[in-house]
Parts: structure tokens; sequence; C-alpha cells
């Protein structure tokens, strides 16, 4: 059977068949918890809800981001994210001596399926400002051929047996870690803390730093950019997380906020993914050259880094939240 070619200006994201092994599981789940947050529960419980939630959007990716399926693979890193930045907003009552082998586990897979990303990312650009010309067929030749090498390493890894053991390891983490099982006062006094008042701190907190080093944008070099991008990246990430907190007049607050913070996000996003696509071609024999031209577009980083700093001048101008816009009449929950 001959290959398919892919047309001109168009790009193959190419499947990996590997040998399927038995999917990965959660834990045994001892507790039953509420389906929704609210303000008054404590936080031992908010936390197991929300990163149980993102553990099982990880896993409903799975197959899919095995097959090769581009939207899988983009779901998945999103729920990872949220896994992530939901184990950060609750620290410290989650720091535990497990946490460090947690984290960096995790820490692995999301950096297994961002090569794919960044490599899907980077075709779609190539392809987006391309014509039919000859030249472009080469190129995306290699592109295509870097893709489907990085997607076979990843399936590989989502097939392992370490992936099996990370969903089962934070599964049980989550579930039943040492940190929820602490016995000092500082620990206890945690877990019991209210959702609304830990998130009120936690956002206020996040907010202020973003906000004192996104004055600076415009001075920022590509990594410091990055760090500003993931710290904008947490905030959003966790507002979304706390969606069922906000009603009334306070989810019309959380969807002004969630506006701007998205719009930087974006904006930030694509100079990443741009400073990224310089640094892939850069990488591809034969193409590096020709391909890294196409991401480097100063008018284009101008505009972008104007339409961030817009939006967080917007963001400092909205009052932070307070406990009031998480409906405080609510009674404290187990």
């Amino acid at each position: 059977m001959r290959a398919r070619k892919s047309r001109p200006g168009t790009s193959s994201m190419p499947t990996t068949r590997v040998k399927r092994a038995a999917p990965a599981k959660p834990a045994a789940r001892r507790n039953t918890l509420p389906a929704r947050l609210s303000p008054g529960m404590a936080c031992d419980t908010a936390f197991r809800i929300i990163a149980r939630r993102h553990l099982d959007a990880v896993i409903a990716q799975h197959d899919g981001t095995c097959r090769g399926d581009p939207d899988a693979l983009h779901q998945i890193r999103i729920a990872l994210t949220h896994l992530r930045t939901s184990i950060r907003f609750f620290s410290p009552m989650v720091d535990d001596t497990e946490r460090p082998n947690v984290w960096a586990e995790l820490k692995w897979l999301n950096g297994q399926l961002g090569m794919v990303r960044d490599l899907d990312v980077a075709i779609e650009r190539v392809v987006a400002e391309s014509g039919e010309e000859l030249a472009v067929v080469a190129e995306l030749q290699h592109w295509n051929e870097k893709r489907a090498e990085s997607h076979r390493l990843l399936a590989r890894a989502l097939r392992s047996a370490r992936y099996r053991r990370l969903v089962e390891q934070t599964s049980t983490w989550i579930e039943s870690g040492p940190w929820s099982t602490r016995r000092s006062k500082e620990t206890i006094r945690l877990r019991r803390r209210t959702l609304a008042d830990h998130a009120t701190e936690r956002l206020a907190e996040w907010e202020t730093t973003l906000l004192k080093k996104a004055r600076k944008l415009k001075k920022l070099g590509v990594e410091k950019r990055h760090k500003l991008r993931l710290l904008n990246k947490r905030m959003t990430y966790s507002i979304e997380s706390l969606s069922d907190l906000f009603a009334d007049g306070a989810a019309a607050k959380q969807k002004s906020v969630l506006k701007h913070l998205r719009k930087a996000q974006r904006s930030l996003g694509q100079l990443n993914d741009d400073a990224r696509g310089q640094a892939l071609a850069a990488s591809l024999d034969g193409a590096g050259l020709d391909a890294g031209r196409r991401f480097l577009d100063r008018k284009r980083e101008k505009k972008l880094l104007r339409t961030a700093a817009r939006a967080y001048q917007k963001l400092d101008k909205a009052k932070p939240f307070r406990s009031s816009d998480l409906a405080p009449r609510s009674e404290p929950e187990v």
C-alpha cells in the first residue's frame, strides 16, 4: 500500500501504532465527596474535589493523545496544568514528604507532552503563512518527520509502566497522602480552613505578584516573559477551578477578570510559541535557517506586547477578589 502524500500547504499529524497496555486507573477512592465546591468547605475536601477533576480529565484524554489527535493532546496538557496549579494553590497544606516525587512525575509527563504540542503549533504556523510553493513541501517534510518521531516517543511514554504508576500514585496521594493525616496544629488548621478564606488570600497574593512583574513586560527577555506567562496561567486556571463559588454579581466580576487574564495569556502564549518555533526550526537539519525566519517578526512582537500590557492595565484597575465575592453566608462544611 502506498502512503498517502500530504498536499502542499497542509500538515499531516501521523499516528503511531503501539502495543496496547492496560489503561492506567486512579486508586480506589474511599471518600465520597460533594459534587460542587462551596465557600465554607474545608480546604482538604476542596483540594480533593479539584485535583480529582483534573486527574480524571488527564485520564480521559489519554487514548486520543496516544492515537495522535492534536485536540486530545491540547486538552490533556490543559488538564495536567490545571492539576499542577491546584497543587500549588493549596500549598503549603499539601507540602508533605511525597509531594516532591508526585511533582517530579507530573513535570516529566508535561515535558513528554510539550515537545509534540510545540511541533503541532509550529507546523500550523508554517502552513498558515505559506502558499503552495514547492519549497514549503520540503520544509513541511522536515517538520512532520520530527513530529512523527516525537509522537512515537510520547505514545511509548503514555503506554509505559511509569505513566500507570504516576496515575495510581497521584490518585493515592490526593486521596490519602501524608498531608491529610499530619497532626501538628498548623497542618490541622490549614486543612480545616474554609475554601473562601484560603482562595481570597491566595488569589490576592498571586495577583499582586503578577501585576508587579507585568509592569516591566516590555523590558523582559524571553525567559522572564515565559515565567510571567506561567504566573498568568496559574491565576487563570485557579479562578476557573473555583467557578462553583461565583454566583450573581460575583460571576460578572469573575468573567471580567478572566477576560483580561485570557487576553494577556493569548498574547504571551503566541510570543512563547514564536520563540519555541524558532528554537525548533534551528534544530531541523536542512530547514532550520529558512524556517526560523517565519518566527521572527518584530512588528508582530510589539503588537502582542501592547495587547498584553493593556490587558494588565485593565486588570490592575479591577478590584481584587474579596471573601464577600464567594457567598460568605454559606455554613462551614467538613
